[in-house]
């Protein structure tokens, strides 16, 4: 009735990692704040990082407690950690461009009405990359903004030179196609 369509809250990683990058809250708490979520009839956003020194399994742990959700979630954003200077995972290795490439495509197989939402560290990806990720199963990003959070994001002269080379086409995500899987949707910062 407000106007909220989408809440965002990310699971990160697996629980068994989880801890390892957070203590200011528990594994437990994220799963029942996204129960609520979806009883309240919100449309939930939840994905994760990688980079944050997790394992393959991790990886594979994380969309399997996402994809057993009693619904899948509207939205997966997949996320590769932006390592920022004086933080605790400033020197972790970055996610190989194959590993993260197939986790969308797991992504996609295992929820396939789900937007599976190219998200935050696009900035250092290459366009190649970006575009194994849609060939993936990757259909959406967020576009727009010159900051996803506390990160920099692509500039949309950028998105749309992508988009013309690949003969993509944007079609912004609405409240009425959250539930349709859709050639590329568009999540706008602005």
């Amino acid at each position: 009735e407000a106007g909220l369509h989408f809440y965002n809250h990310n699971l990160e990683t697996s629980s068994e990692h989880f801890a390892k990058v957070t203590t200011t809250r528990s594994y437990d708490t994220r799963l029942n704040t996204l129960k609520n979520v979806r009883e309240a009839g919100i449309n939930v956003c939840s994905g994760g990082i990688l980079g944050m020194g997790e394992t393959t399994e991790d990886r594979i742990q994380l969309l399997i407690t996402l994809a057993n959700q009693p619904e899948h979630p509207q939205s997966v954003p997949m996320n590769q950690l932006v390592r920022i200077e004086g933080t605790p995972l400033e020197n972790e290795a970055p996610v190989d461009d194959f590993d993260f490439i197939r986790c969308i495509a797991l992504a996609r197989i295992m929820m396939p009405k789900s937007f599976v939402r190219l998200s935050g560290g696009r900035v250092q990806m290459s366009p190649l990359m970006q575009t194994m990720c849609f060939m993936a199963g990757a259909n959406s990003i967020h576009f727009g903004g010159k900051k996803l959070l506390v990160t920099p994001n692509v500039t949309a002269d950028k998105d749309e030179a992508l988009f013309n080379m690949l003969d993509l086409k944007f079609v912004e995500a609405s409240p009425s196609t959250c539930h349709k899987t859709i050639p590329l949707t568009v999540m706008s910062n602005e």
